[in-house]
């Protein structure tokens, strides 16, 4: 029985009581009605074009619930991005918003909420296909069920638009009422509606057609970010008590041989296939799949690092580290449940202020471990180059663990990046036994063939899971590929990837764009070092073009990132504005710090302005009384302004743009202990008071209780 897609084409008709959903190319299908404005879901047997407005979309991405109106989020447009095995991946492009309401009402909230999804949605990377499924690597697809709609075999961490997507499941599940004009009773599973939902990716997508030696192949790489605990940089760190850490992302890098693209493949040994670790004649009409799967994760503890306009945030540790056992047991037995072996290497500096989430990670992995011992391979030049913690425990669970410390940024000082070379000689018998993923796909079938199957995986971090990760994951990547190539004859035992010039060009531009995609999402900037990823090499001008990028990265991490982390809790469910009440009726996003907190800012512009004006005016005669009196007032904005200016960096936390819809309680704590400061400055202390300022922690801690 073959599996119900989603449709590739879909029509809307739009009334004032319902929106119509068919498919032109399936005239038998039922239609999806949504009645306008209760929002309830049924399906038609015949189609309804009684609507003074029809459209043709993609897909429906999901519906979502503000606080006034439900939205039906469509995709209007989309990019087709290149094939895999046949099957077109498509990026999302644009979206509309269709209200359930006829009539809309004005509400800022509203206005803000809507404001927020769609900078999300129009930011974040989105994929998407109809025969394909995305969210699964090759390996996992390998053994799922074809029989399937897509929707049910999607992972459940990467299938992006799960949340929004929550009410048509349920209608299709039977577990929402159902319209009263369709006949369809509460309770009863309605599979038509299979064809309606589309799961989608967020993250990274490239498929290039190339070759090595002359011999054509499909290279793709896919990454997936997870849905869980995902957020912006320094508002979402470390885990949760579920177990999902911030930024996770899971990075395959596919060959595929014998492609819809490809020719065929003529290896080193003579146009033969591969099977059993062995070239077998036969086989080279068959689609081939090499796949290596990576991932990178926060340090599974409870750590956060608190803005507070400083350049270099407040570290925070939860202490004693043990309350994050629980925690990070849960995170890593899904990963050993899911990847088996990992390798979990780890790239934070071994001094300074990062030492302390080293050593909080060493701590937690210790503490999962049966009676841990710590062996330390080290050279002359480093004290603690590698530290390996094994368990002496014989088959326990968590000997699946094996940490791997790497100081990256000491090992590669002095742009000797060729350094990082140590950490693979470290990891290469595990990546060895670890393996990759191989299996054939035959022509008319539709299962896979599993030759071979990736055993392990390496879970790379440092302290934002973005730059040093992303150096060594493609260093990794490279490695693996090369020893892909020669297991299928396509290279000779000791050569590499890298000696075909065109490919590793190919290589090294694909792994620096999948740096700046997943650097976007987290930290709202392209990542830094790919200057060494593109090139080998790590030049003047990409570190010019680094210092850009982290002074962009402190603008938006201090002033931008609550927005954005509102729209992730937005689209993702973790707020959901239906089930709130409205409050004081000043609204969510109304600024209630005191006036006067407020007003600072203000001053130190007027005076930054007056000085710059003054400083370009043209002086009157000398002597006169204005050109004094100018200079006086000048001194005077300077006065104030320097105030003004040390008074934001003394109270940087008051100007933080927190998130307002789940903020932290380590963000609300901070904030009261600056409040508490600033009600002890001397000048503007008294004009504090408690009232408006209990006001703002009032907000804060609504949102602090939300996210409990």
């Amino acid at each position: 029985m073959s599996a119900t897609l989603p449709f590739r084409d879909i029509n809307v008709h739009a009334s004032s009581t319902y929106y119509a959903f068919s498919s032109p190319s399936s005239p038998n299908a039922p239609t999806l009605v949504i009645d306008r404005p209760s929002g309830d879901l049924r399906l038609n047997d015949g189609k309804l074009t009684g609507g003074h407005r029809v459209s043709s979309i993609s897909g429906i991405l999901g519906i979502i619930k503000l606080r006034l109106d439900s939205y039906i989020i469509t995709i209007t447009k989309s990019q087709p991005m290149g094939r895999i095995k046949g099957h077109q991946i498509y990026k999302v492009i644009s979206t509309e918003f269709l209200p359930l309401r006829e009539r809309q009402l004005s509400d800022p909230d509203e206005t803000t909420y809507l404001t927020y999804l769609k900078t999300l949605i129009k930011s974040g990377p989105m994929y998407f296909s109809y025969s394909f499924d995305l969210t699964n690597s090759s390996q996992r697809q390998a053994q799922a069920n074809p029989s399937q709609p897509l929707w049910q075999r999607a992972d459940d961490r990467f299938f992006w638009n799960r949340f929004v997507c929550s009410s048509l499941i349920d209608f299709r599940e039977g577990r929402a009422a159902a319209g009263g004009r369709s006949g369809l009773a509460a309770g009863v599973p309605q599979p038509a509606t299979d064809a309606y939902i589309l799961p989608v990716m967020f993250g990274m997508m490239n498929i290039t057609s190339t070759s090595v030696k002359g011999n054509p192949m499909t290279f793709a790489l896919i990454t997936r970010r997870s849905r869980h605990r995902a957020g912006t940089r320094y508002m979402s760190r470390g885990t949760d008590e579920e177990g999902h850490v911030s930024n996770f992302n899971e990075t395959e890098q596919m060959v595929i041989l014998n492609d819809h693209n490809s020719a065929g493949l003529t290896t080193y040994a003579g146009s033969l296939g591969f099977a059993n670790s062995k070239p077998t004649a036969g086989a080279h009409q068959e689609t081939q799949i090499l796949s290596y799967v990576q991932t990178r994760g926060s340090v599974p503890v409870f750590w956060a690092e608190i803005n507070n306009l400083h350049y270099v945030p407040t570290l925070q540790i939860r202490q004693p580290v043990s309350t994050s056992v629980e925690a990070a047991r849960r995170h890593f037995d899904e990963q050993i449940n899911l990847y088996g072996a990992n390798y979990l290497v780890n790239l934070v500096n071994q001094k300074g202020r990062e030492k302390r989430v080293k050593d909080a990670y060493e701590e937690v992995t210790s503490l999962l471990q049966s009676l841990p011992r710590e062996t330390q391979v080290g050279d002359s030049k480093t004290e603690e180059r590698f530290n390996v913690i094994e368990s002496s425990g014989k088959g326990g669970w968590y000997d699946h663990l094996h940490y791997v410390y790497f100081d990256f940024h000491n090992e590669t000082k002095g742009l000797k990046w060729h350094r990082a070379q140590l950490l693979l000689d470290q990891l290469k018998s595990g990546l060895e036994a670890g393996g990759y993923f191989h299996g054939i796909d035959a022509p008319g079938e539709g299962n896979i063939d599993v030759r071979r199957k990736q055993t392990s995986v390496v879970r790379t971090n440092c302290m934002d899971c973005l730059d040093r990760t992303n150096v060594v994951q493609s260093m990794l990547g490279r490695w693996t590929l090369t020893r892909q190539l020669i297991d299928l004859g396509v290279l000779k035992a000791g050569e590499s990837a890298q000696d075909d010039q065109a490919f590793e060009h190919v290589f090294r531009n694909v792994w620096a764009d999948n740096a700046d995609v997943v650097s976007r999402s987290y930290s709202g900037t392209g990542a830094l070092k790919t200057d060494f990823t593109r090139t080998g090499q790590r030049t003047r001008a990409g570190a010019l073009q680094d210092l850009n990028s982290s002074i962009t990265r402190y603008v938006r991490n201090n002033f931008g990132d609550g927005p954005r982390q509102d729209g992730f809790d937005l689209f993702l469910g973790a707020y959901q504005p239906d089930g709130l009440a409205a409050g004081d009726g000043r609204g969510v996003f109304v600024d209630r710090r005191p006036l006067v907190v407020q007003a600072v800012p203000y001053v130190l512009g007027f005076c930054a302005l007056f000085v710059l004006v003054s400083l370009g005016t043209r002086r009157v005669a000398e002597g006169g009384s204005g050109v004094w009196a100018g200079r006086l007032f000048m001194l005077a904005s300077l006065g104030v302004g320097g105030w003004a200016g040390g008074f934001m960096w003394r109270f940087g936390g008051l100007y933080v743009n927190w998130p307002k819809l789940n903020t932290p309680q380590w963000a609300v704590e901070a904030y009261e202990d600056t409040l508490g400061r600033v009600r002890k400055d001397p000048i503007v202390g008294s004009f504090v008071g408690g009232g408006r300022g209990e006001a703002r922690i009032g907000s804060l801690e609504e949102g602090k209780k939300r996210r409990e």
